[in-house]
């Protein structure tokens, strides 16, 4: 299927945009074209870069053409801390490791080198408080604000927050940093609403799961299912649901579970499944129009043109344009010109994507308004639900807000504790 192609002239370990120069501003751009989770990879990349091509269409930002570079990390955290030792020498701004255990493997080196470690959607949430963590971003929400999102979104399902007591939810979960991040927020709110859950991991990359399913249908017997997955193991997860007879109607998955990869291999085994989202999919977008005229057009688009308006690539529209408008904010430091780390550490910290701006954007309805701050390098925490019909995804909920009263008193004691055992002193953000 042409929606599943990975576009075969990223597979390099490193290909070159070219070097910048004193008016240039350099961009690395670090994903998976290879290995695994190439599809998810392949396609945040190439709406990312196609987004700096229609920037760079445009006059580049504030007269500076943005110049990046592709280093491939196969989502392996030791080829994550080469492309980093690679890169950090030639000016870069900013990295986006694209995978939460890719950020455990250099957000403290980035840190030393005052580098800031952006993480859109995903990464370490207590570095939501920047009073810890200074150099690190999970901006627009967090893992544990999207849990608590789901919770809410089951609640509105069944009726009411208070129906949710005595209920039984499974945490089908991906074995690694990334899949057990939210198990201690799901504790929380368990507590909190009567409910009771049972984590059942699986191991890397996911093929083998019929032995949970069987455990989850026939002795667990959950009311709902949450799927926390990542790459092949999504689809087999929803075919294997259906093999037991698991109404996928009552599994709902994080954004990395539900894009256009997770559900068309499943075939018919994904229909009525509902996933996470924190932006829009569909090309029905005034920037994504453009993209497919000024750069798909012209022959410069770095995907299948096929690909272009799905739910990886538009995420990797927004983590463009949050990159494009951090080095714009930047450059109020350095008169327009290229910016440096620390500068867009202070961007960031000083970030506010308002309404107005995502209309001028042309994402209206692509990407959620969002504000950060020296505290809060979350700056949103919202959510939007999908579900899949069998062909396409169709939005079933409006923006959920988080559950802030459970999630930023985790957040901020998980910090504590981090400053604690590395002797670190707490900023005051007054």
């Amino acid at each position: 299927m042409k929606l599943m192609k990975i576009a075969a002239s990223a597979v390099a370990i490193t290909a070159f945009a070219g070097i910048a120069t004193a008016a240039e501003q350099y961009v690395p751009v670090t994903a998976y074209w290879t290995g695994p989770y190439a599809p998810g990879g392949s396609g945040i990349a190439g709406g990312w870069v196609d987004y700096m091509k229609l920037i760079n269409k445009r006059g580049g930002v504030n007269g500076v053409m943005l110049k990046w570079e592709k280093c491939d990390t196969q989502y392996k955290p030791d080829l994550m801390i080469e492309c980093y030792e690679k890169m950090k020498g030639k000016g870069a701004p900013m990295i986006h490791p694209f995978g939460t255990g890719l950020t455990y493997a250099v957000f403290e080196r980035a840190w030393k080198d005052k580098i800031p470690v952006v993480t859109l959607g995903y990464g370490r949430t207590d570095a939501t408080d920047g009073r810890v963590f200074p150099y690190l971003f999970p901006a627009l929400t967090n893992y544990w604000s999207q849990s608590t999102t789901k919770i809410k979104f089951i609640g509105q399902q069944v009726g009411g927050m208070d129906k949710l007591k005595g209920m039984k939810i499974a945490n089908v979960h991906h074995d690694s940093a990334y899949g057990k991040e939210t198990t201690p927020v799901l504790e929380a709110q368990a507590k909190k609403y009567g409910f009771e859950y049972r984590n059942f991991p699986v191991a890397h990359p996911g093929l083998d799961q019929k032995a949970i399913w069987l455990q989850i249908a026939r002795q667990y017997k959950p009311d709902w299912v949450i799927l926390r997955g990542w790459g092949v193991m999504n689809p087999t997860a929803l075919k294997e649901a259906a093999r037991v007879g698991f109404p996928r109607n009552k599994v709902v998955g994080v954004w990395w579970s539900g894009a256009e990869e997770d559900v068309v291999p499943a075939g018919r085994a994904a229909k009525g499944y509902y996933a996470a989202g924190f932006h829009g999919s569909g090309t029905d977008y005034p920037a994504v129009q453009d993209i497919l005229k000024e750069i798909y057009g012209a022959g410069e688009g770095e995907l299948p043109k096929e690909r272009v308006g799905s739910i990886y690539y538009n995420r990797g529209l927004v983590w463009g344009a949050f990159t494009v408008e951090a080095i714009r904010k930047a450059m109020e430091r350095t008169n327009n010109q290229p910016v440096k780390g620390e500068d867009v550490q202070w961007a960031l910290e000083h970030l506010e994507v308002t309404p107005a701006m995502i209309k001028k954007l042309g994402l209206t309805g692509l990407m959620p308004p969002m504000k950060l701050s020296c505290a809060d390098h979350e700056g949103g925490g919202r959510a939007k639900f999908m579900q899949w019909d069998g062909s396409k995804w169709n939005v079933v909920s409006d923006w959920i807000d988080s559950d802030q009263e459970i999630v930023r008193p985790m957040v901020e004691a998980s910090a504590a504790k981090y400053a604690k055992e590395k002797g670190l002193k707490v900023r005051d953000c007054k």
